[in-house]
């Protein structure tokens, strides 16, 4: 009996060790690496991702969408659920079009989630959800789309690999385009499987920003340019039409066009919008606002006449005309119709530095224009205490001094709109509030003004620099330009600048264009390069826009 009662005793004691052993472990793994096992069970069970809000769209003035988001997916990976990686990256790889390397990298990554692609197409995600492999889930995205492809893609600009504006109006309305991203918690169950998805903090969309560009102006204005372009073989030109009345612009075009959806291969050059971008000498383009100073100062009227003779020496500067001609007595309308260097510089001469210097400033160069439009350049021009003996002469005519082609947009819609000065404007509405049409201020009388567009007129007219071109029914007024390009301290013999600015019809402008046409090729002038684009652009939008015929 004692035997076996030792036996039951010693067996009971095993019992109860096992028992104390097994009790302790228990208390160990509770209190002692509980927390550790916590936070492995749910690194392994929950993955907090970021959810983009989705940016607004950017819209022309009819509505239609210029750059908008899409749908698209986020592909990733629960790297312990993938079976095979090999296999599964080598089923991947041609789909995601990505290195086989790498998406196996992201199929072996340590943790419980690794990023396959992001922003990926709803055809490739389709893909992808069709080869049914354990372990590859996929999240809601957006992306960036351009349906209008080239149109005003300089304008409309790029955003970066997190939908963030990098050039153009993407970059400018930022603060309105931009969404403000939320955060998604991915749960899965104990083998891993996601079962459901929580909102951790709600994204926010983005504003739709309306511009003020018509497609179907913008649409032949981006036709006249590609015209040039294949005439010429320019370096790059760019077009600006706006309604003189309001400031607003109804087309900005750049050529060569870029599409913003693909800039691999594009030049930090070509993506520049020119429009507010480049700066150059204007040339005889800028005539117009020496003699619009000349009036305001009531030094000459338009009949007012000079003896000018073939070659005029201001200090240190040679002025003559881009024509040989003899001694000839022109009046204030016929130095602006046939561009007379010789004319402007004498003009000039009249007004004196000290007013010149203060017109042109009222004008707007120098500065901004205040466009709603990002890293605007403001063009140079020499403080008074710079001048040389020779600026008076050379700035008269458009030389010695650079604008930006908004710039001299925004002085002549002044001109034709009877005196007053705005910002252009670019951006019509910010999501449901209307922008305002920009205060403008008076630079010139309603008299100058029109005393001014009338001898524009005179440039279209036979004899004048841009005779060839016209549209029937209207009445067209504007200046041709024909720039020497400044380089190493002097001005080039064989790059120009070759523009022209005009609006219709002439005594009640509804219509103004700026073409400048950068490095034209086998020609030079402004009344032959870029003149006829202006030609097109008007035939086209004076009729579309109702405006009737004189």
């Amino acid at each position: 009996m004692r035997l076996v009662e030792r036996r039951i005793g010693l067996l009971f004691g095993g019992f109860l060790l096992c028992f104390l052993l097994i009790v302790g472990r228990a208390f160990w793994l509770q209190g002692v690496q509980g927390a550790s096992l916590a936070s492995q069970a749910s690194y392994q069970q929950t993955e907090v991702v970021t959810v983009p809000g989705l940016r607004g769209d950017l819209l022309d003035r009819s509505g239609n969408k210029l750059a908008a988001s899409e749908d698209a997916a986020t592909i990733f990976a629960t790297p312990y659920q993938v079976k095979n990686p090999p296999a599964a990256a080598a089923r991947l790889a041609p789909i995601l079009d990505q290195p086989k390397a790498d998406v196996l990298e992201a199929l072996t990554a340590e943790g419980g989630f690794s990023y396959l692609a992001k922003k990926a197409d709803l055809g490739t995600a389709a893909k992808v959800k069709a080869l049914d492999i354990e372990g590859i889930g996929q999240l809601p995205d957006s992306r960036r789309a351009y349906p209008q492809g080239e149109m005003a893609g300089q304008v409309i600009g790029a955003v970066g690999s997190e939908n963030e504006g990098l050039t153009g109006l993407e970059a400018g309305e930022e603060d309105v385009l931009g969404g403000e991203d939320g955060e998604r918690r991915i749960v899965n169950d104990a083998l891993g499987e996601p079962i459901r998805l929580e909102t951790v903090d709600e994204a926010e969309d983005g504003e739709d920003v309306q511009l003020t560009l018509d497609p179907l102006i913008q649409r032949e204005t981006e036709r006249a340019l590609a015209g040039v372009g294949e005439a010429y073989s320019p370096k790059g030109a760019t077009a600006i039409v706006v309604d003189p009345r309001t400031s607003q612009v109804l087309a900005m075009a750049n050529w060569p066009p870029v599409n913003p959806a693909d800039l691999t291969e594009v030049s930090n050059e070509d993506l520049l919008n020119k429009a507010t971008g480049m700066t150059y000498e204007p040339g005889s383009t800028f005539k117009a606002f020496t003699v619009a100073a000349a009036l305001e100062e009531k030094k000459v009227t338009p009949a007012t006449e000079f003896v000018l003779p073939p070659v005029l020496q201001v200090a240190d500067r040679t002025i003559e005309d881009s024509h040989p001609r003899g001694t000839e007595t022109m009046s204030v309308a016929t130095i602006l119709a046939h561009s007379s260097n010789v004319g402007a510089a004498t003009i000039g001469l009249e007004v004196g530095a000290e007013k010149f210097d203060k017109w042109i400033r009222r004008f707007g160069f120098g500065r901004p224009t205040g466009i709603q439009y990002p890293a605007e350049e403001q063009g140079l021009l020499l403080d008074l205490d710079e001048y040389s003996g020779s600026t008076l002469g050379n700035e008269a005519m458009g030389q010695g001094l650079s604008v930006t082609p908004i710039q001299m947009v925004a002085g002549y819609t002044a001109i034709a709109n009877g005196g007053m000065l705005r910002p252009p404007q670019l951006v019509k509405q910010i999501g449901d509030e209307p922008v305002h049409e920009p205060k403008g201020k008076r630079v010139i009388s309603p008299q100058n003004a029109a005393d001014i567009r009338e001898m524009l007129e005179g440039v279209l007219a036979p004899g004048g620099t841009a005779s060839e071109v016209s549209v029937p029914g209207y009445t067209l007024a504007g200046k041709t330009g024909t720039a020497e390009k400044a380089e190493d301290g002097g001005y080039s013999e064989t790059n120009f600048v070759a523009s022209f600015i005009g609006f219709a019809p002439a005594a009640n402008p509804r219509l103004l264009a700026a073409v400048i046409v950068d490095e034209p090729q086998g020609e030079i002038y402004g009344g032959s390069v870029a003149a006829p684009a202006f030609g097109q652009i008007a035939e086209f939008a004076l009729p579309y826009l109702g405006v009737p015929q004189e």
